[in-house]
C-alpha cells in the first residue's frame, strides 16, 4: 500500500493549518460586520490561491497547494468529506413537518420561488448559451438545467441565520419563509441531484434522463420514509447503550458517509445522499437539541471552512472575472428570485411589505450556490468565468438580504412600541411559572377593557405558541396572535423575576414577556412591533435594566431612551 512521504505529510499539515486558520479568522471578521462566515472563508481561499498568493509568490503557492500529486489528492479528499458533512448539517436543519404546519402559504411561496427563476434560467440558457459562456463540450440540456437550478435554489442556512440575527425566526413571517425555503431546498436539491447524475453521463438521452429522475425520486422516497423510520427507532438504542454525545455524533457521521456512498453507488452524487440522511436524522424527535448544536458547530467551525476556502484555490478570480457576465447573472438571479418570492407571497394573501421581505429573504443563495458551481466546474459543464459570476452572485445575494429586509420592515411601524403601551397593560410582577399560565394571566388585562372573549384570545395565542415557541432568546418572549374584531394593536408587558421557559434558542428563561395582539385585518402590525422590540432588546444589558425597574414609569423611560433598529 502506498503511503505519504515525510515531505507529503509536512506539506499536508502546513497547508491544512494555514487554510483553516485563514478561513476561521476571516470568517469571524465577516460575521463581525454582519455578513455570512462563508464570505470570509471563501476570501481566505482567494488570498491563498492563484488569485493573490499565486501572483505574488508562485513558488510558495505551489509548495503549499500543489495542483497535482498526492497532496492535491489528499486535500481534495478532505474537502469532499467536509462537504458531505456540511450537507448532512444542512439536511438536519430541514424541518419536514414545518412544511405541513404552514399549510398553503409556505407551499405557494416555495413553488413560485422555484418555478419563476427556474423558467427564466432555462429560457436564458437555451436562448443565450454563448453569452453565458457554455463550453463546447457541455451538453446544452445539462447546461440549461444547471443554469435554471442555479438561479432557483436558495440557501436555507443563510436564510435561517438572517432571520435569527434579526430575531424574526420565530415570527409569523419567519415561519412562513422557513417553510418555503425548506420546500425550495428539497425540490432544488432533487433537481440538483438529477443534474449531477447527468453531468457524469456524456451521452445524455431521453431514456437516461427519465432513468436518472426515477432513481433520484426513488432514492429520496426510500430515505425519507423507510430510512427516516429506521433512524427514529435506532436513536433511543444508540442513546441508551453508548456514551453521550459521542455515540450520537458517531451515529450521525457514519450514517451520512454511508448515505453518501449509497447515492454515489447508484449514480447520484454523494452529497445528495448526505443531505437526505441529514433530513431524515433531523426529523427525529429523539435527536437531542444539544447534539444538533454539537454537530453543527463541529462541522461549521472545522470542516466547512476548509471546503469553502479550498474553492478559492481552484480558480484565479481576477483572471476569469468577466464584468458583463457577472452583472447579467446577478441581475437575472435577483430579479427572478425576488419576483418569485413576492408573487408567491401575494398569492398566499400576505401584505405587500411582507411579500417584499419574503422575496429578499428567499433571494439568499450562499453556500448552496457555490457548491453547485464547484460540482459543475469540475464536471466541465460551466466555464471558469461563469463559476466566478455564480460565486459573486451567491455572496452578493446573501449580503444584501438582511439589509433589504431591515429597510422594508423599518417603515412599517408608525407608532413606536412605547407610544402603544399603557399602565393598565403592565404587570410588574408576573406570577406565572410556565408559558400557558403567563399567557392566561396577561390576556386577562385587555379582555377587561375590550370586551373580547378571553377564552378565544387565549386559544389563539396558545395555538400560535404550540406551532413554534415565541421565546427569541436573551430573556425575551413575544407571544402573539391576530384577533378578529380587534380595532387596534394591544401590547401587554409582563416582568417575571424568576423567569419562564419559552423554549428559546439560547435555552435562557424569559424574564420580559410582550403579549402582542393585533387586528386580523392588519397583517403588518405584528411583525413591525416584534421587529422594534427585538431591536431594542438586542443589547443584553437591556434585560438587566428591565429587571431592576420598580414601576411602569421606569419601564417607559427605559424604552424611550433605548437605541432602536439594527446597525448597518
Amino acid at each position: 500500500m502506498e503511503t505519504l512521504s515525510h515531505h507529503n505529510i509536512l506539506v499536508m499539515l502546513l497547508s491544512l493549518g494555514v487554510l483553516l486558520a485563514a478561513a476561521r479568522i476571516l470568517g469571524e471578521l465577516a460575521q463581525l460586520i454582519k455578513q455570512p462566515a462563508v464570505v470570509g472563508e471563501l476570501l481566505a481561499g482567494i488570498l491563498l490561491g492563484p488569485t493573490i498568493l499565486g501572483t505574488l509568490s508562485p513558488e510558495l503557492s505551489l509548495f503549499l497547494f500543489p495542483p497535482t500529486g498526492p497532496n492535491a489528492i489528499a486535500l481534495d479528499a478532505i474537502a469532499t468529506l467536509a462537504i458531505i458533512l456540511f450537507l448532512m448539517v444542512a439536511g438536519i436543519e430541514v424541518d419536514l413537518s414545518s412544511i405541513w404546519r404552514q399549510g398553503p402559504k409556505g407551499l405557494k411561496i416555495g413553488i413560485m420561488s422555484i418555478l419563476i427563476p427556474f423558467s427564466c434560467g432555462l429560457a436564458a440558457a437555451l436562448i443565450l448559451p454563448d453569452v453565458l459562456g457554455r463550453p463546447e463540450t457541455s451538453p446544452l440540456l445539462v447546461f440549461s438545467l444547471f443554469i435554471a437550478t442555479a438561479l432557483s435554489i436558495s440557501a436555507l442556512p443563510v436564510i435561517a441565520k438572517t432571520l435569527m440575527d434579526m430575531d424574526l425566526y420565530r415570527s409569523d413571517l419567519g415561519m412562513v419563509v422557513i417553510s418555503a425555503a425548506i420546500l425550495n431546498d428539497l425540490i432544488g436539491w432533487i433537481i440538483f441531484a438529477i443534474i449531477l447524475a447527468l453531468m457524469g453521463n456524456p451521452g445524455v438521452t431521453a431514456d437516461s434522463v427519465v432513468f436518472t429522475i426515477g432513481m433520484t425520486l426513488a432514492f429520496t422516497v426510500l430515505i425519507l420514509t423507510f430510512g427516516r423510520h429506521l433512524i427514529h427507532k435506532s436513536l433511543p438504542f444508540v442513546q441508551a447503550y453508548t456514551r453521550w454525545p459521542g455515540g450520537e455524533l458517531s451515529f450521525a457521521v457514519v450514517l451520512a458517509i454511508l448515505g453518501a456512498a449509497l447515492s454515489e453507488l447508484i449514480g447520484i452524487h454523494a452529497i445528495f445522499g448526505a443531505f437526505l440522511v441529514g433530513a431524515a436524522l433531523g426529523d427525529s424527535s429523539h435527536l437531542k437539541e444539544r447534539t444538533r448544536f454539537t454537530i453543527d458547530h463541529f462541522v461549521s467551525f472545522i470542516f466547512a471552512p476548509i471546503f469553502f476556502a479550498s474553492i478559492g484555490l481552484k480558480v484565479n478570480f481576477m483572471e476569469h472575472f468577466d464584468f458583463k457576465m457577472v452583472a447579467l447573472v446577478f441581475i437575472l438571479a435577483c430579479f427572478c428570485k425576488i419576483a418569485g418570492g413576492v408573487i408567491g407571497a401575494r398569492w398566499a394573501l400576505m401584505s405587500r411589505k411582507e411579500a417584499w421581505a419574503t422575496g429578499f429573504a428567499m433571494n439568499s443563495r450562499g453556500a448552496m450556490e457555490i457548491i453547485l458551481g464547484v460540482m459543475a466546474l469540475e464536471a466541465g459543464i460551466i466555464s471558469h468565468s461563469l463559476f466566478v459570476a455564480l460565486v459573486v452572485m451567491a455572496l452578493g445575494t446573501s449580503m444584501i438580504s438582511g439589509p433589504m429586509i431591515r429597510i422594508i420592515l423599518r417603515y412599517q411601524q408608525h407608532l413606536s412600541v412605547a407610544d402603544m403601551l399603557t399602565s393598565k397593560y403592565f404587570l410588574h410582577r408576573l406570577q406565572a411559572s410556565n408559558p400557558k399560565e403567563a399567557i392566561c394571566e396577561m390576556v386577562e388585562l385587555p379582555c377587561r377593557t375590550t370586551g373580547l372573549d378571553k377564552n378565544l384570545i387565549e386559544a389563539a395565542v396558545w395555538e400560535r405558541e404550540l406551532s413554534l415557541s415565541t421565546g427569541i432568546g436573551k430573556g425575551l418572549a413575544l407571544p402573539h396572535a391576530r384577533i378578529e374584531g380587534l380595532k387596534h394593536a394591544i401590547i401587554v408587558v409582563g416582568i417575571s423575576k424568576d423567569g419562564i421557559d419559552f423554549d428559546a434558542p439560547d435555552d435562557k428563561l424569559a424574564h420580559v414577556i410582550f403579549l402582542i395582539l393585533t387586528p386580523l385585518s392588519d397583517a403588518d402590525a405584528q411583525l413591525a412591533i416584534a421587529s422594534e422590540i427585538s431591536g431594542i432588546f438586542r443589547n443584553e444589558s437591556m434585560l438587566e435594566k428591565a429587571l431592576k425597574i420598580k414601576n411602569f414609569t421606569d419601564f417607559m423611560a427605559l424604552l424611550r431612551t433605548a437605541p432602536r433598529g439594527w446597525p448597518f
